[in-house]
Formats: structure tokens, C-alpha cells, sequence
């Protein structure tokens, strides 16, 4: 892809399609309490090069739920640090801006990989499975059973459904599940591609229910998670990722206008190949 998109435009736009949630104070004192091992939350460490990193290995496909150390570190007594408040962007589907897919029947799902109501497409690419586990902040971080959590990302040409030119008809990719009693849940998915100006990633939104969700309720957080680099170079080495393999050449964690502040509570942990599938994983604290 050579366009660039809205959410590409720099922290300043970014920032001004926020709706006065504190970003920038909360994202301070993020940094601040990120080096005395808050990475832990999110099962990642720290590269030597100052970048957060998460391991990469072969699996036998299926999925995995997110790193159990994770779960004991934002169970434990140190300090329970929610997701930072990020953009939607302009194609997030939830009636903000334009198209709504949490009212249609159907969007309700553990695989997000095809269209469905009237539509009819499939989103091709590397199987993934995105885990999620949704923590409640303010009870010392135990699961947040019965939030509902609307995901979102391009596919592997970098296109998003609903908006771009090619995908516009379809909805793929985007979809909603319930936490079960361990604050889990698990989307069935394909390895998002890397368009131009933005590091791999996918979208979220944690609401506390499932009728919040679908009924036009307001989202208890708004944020993105970063895929690791290892991840990413395996899964752009299949079939009809080229442009993600350039794309990804040019860019860092680090220039990212979203991730550029720090990814501690945002990297994802990523286990698999390009053969057997990954599994993309994330602990949230809301």
C-alpha cells in the first residue's frame, strides 16, 4: 500500500480525535513506572537495545491463551497499570465514524476471518489466534468476567473492511466476544498485515458487558497492541505479505506514532510459524 492513512498522520492528530481521557499524563506516568518492570504485566522483557521484546517459538498451531506469567504478575501486589487510552482511528466500525458493525446481527464471534449478513467475503492470510485477557483495575486486578471486547485490523493487503477501496463491502475482521470467568477469550483470525506508516497491530475496544457493546454503550478502554518484530518477519515470509515485508523494512517500534512512547503494556506475546499458525496474546488491565 502506498497511501497512507488518517491514524498515520502523527501524535498531534492522534491526539486530537481523543475525547479529554488524560492521554498524555497517563502515558507519562506509564513511562515512569515501566522500568521498574511493569513489562512483567504483559510477559515481555526488555532487549538490551532498550526495546521491549517478547519470544517467539514453534508451536503445533492451535491456540494458546496468554503467558500465565502475565496473569500472576498483574494478580500479584505490585502496582496494576491499565492500557494506555489510544486512537481508534478512522475505520474502527463502531458507528463513530460512519459504518456501525456492533449493531448487526452476527458480530458476535470467535472467528473474525469472514464476512458475514450480507456479505460474503474471507480474509486470507497466516492463521492466527488472538487471545485476550481482560483484568479489572480497580479490584487488584482480577478477571473482568463478562466484559465484552470488540476487535479489529486490516488484512494482508493492509486494508480495513468497511472503508477501504477493494474491502469496502465487506466486514471481516472485526467481531466481539465475552469474557468467560478467567476474564479470557479467544479470536480465530489470520496475522495482520504492514501497511505503510503504521507498525503491525490490532485494535480493541473493552466494554463491561456484551449488551454495552452491541447496544451503544461506552467503551471502558480504547487501545492497540503491537505484534512483535520475530513474529512478524516469520509470518510476512508466506504467500501475498511482499508489501508487509517492505513496509515493516522502514519502520520501528520506536517511530510508530502510536507505540513510539513505549509498548510495556502493549507488546504482544506471539508463539508459532508461518506454517502452523501463531498465537498473539495480551493481558489488559482496564
Amino acid at each position: 500500500m502506498t497511501s497512507r492513512h488518517d491514524h498515520d498522520r502523527g501524535l498531534s492528530f492522534d491526539l486530537a480525535t481523543m475525547t479529554g481521557r488524560g492521554l498524555m499524563d497517563r502515558r507519562r506516568a506509564l513511562q515512569l513506572v515501566a522500568g521498574a518492570g511493569l513489562a512483567a504485566l504483559v510477559g515481555c522483557g526488555s532487549g538490551d537495545d532498550g526495546e521491549s521484546t517478547a519470544a517467539t517459538t514453534t508451536s503445533t498451531g492451535g491456540s494458546s491463551s496468554t503467558s500465565a506469567g502475565a496473569r500472576s504478575a498483574a494478580g500479584s501486589d505490585a502496582e496494576c497499570a491499565a492500557i494506555p487510552e489510544e486512537t481508534a482511528g478512522p475505520f474502527p466500525g463502531d458507528g463513530s465514524n460512519g459504518p456501525d458493525v456492533l449493531a448487526e446481527e452476527g458480530v458476535v464471534r470467535a472467528d473474525i476471518r469472514p464476512s458475514f449478513g450480507s456479505a460474503s467475503g474471507l480474509a486470507e492470510g497466516v492463521p492466527a489466534t488472538l487471545d485476550l485477557e481482560i483484568l479489572d483495575g480497580a479490584n487488584g486486578c482480577a478477571p473482568l468476567t463478562g466484559a465484552a471486547v470488540y476487535v479489529w485490523h486490516c488484512d494482508r493487503d493492509g486494508r480495513y473492511s468497511l472503508y477501504s477501496p477493494g474491502a469496502a463491502d465487506q466486514n471481516y475482521l472485526r467481531g466481539v466476544q465475552e469474557a468467560d470467568a478467567s476474564g479470557a477469550m479467544s479470536f480465530t483470525t489470520i496475522f495482520p498485515g504492514c501497511y505503510a506508516g503504521r507498525w503491525p497491530h490490532i485494535h480493541f475496544e473493552v466494554y463491561a458487558s456484551l449488551a454495552d457493546a452491541t447496544g451503544g454503550g461506552t467503551a471502558l478502554a480504547t487501545s492497540q497492541l503491537a505484534i512483535p518484530e520475530d513474529a512478524c518477519n516469520q509470518a510476512y515470509d508466506a504467500d501475498g505479505y511482499a508489501q508487509s515485508v517492505t513496509n515493516l523494512a522502514s519502520l520501528t517500534l520506536e517511530s510508530d506514532q502510536v507505540f513510539a512512547d513505549g509498548t510495556a503494556l502493549q507488546l504482544a506475546t506471539a508463539t508459532g510459524s508461518a506454517d502452523d499458525g501463531f498465537a498473539i496474546g495480551l493481558s489488559v488491565v482496564v
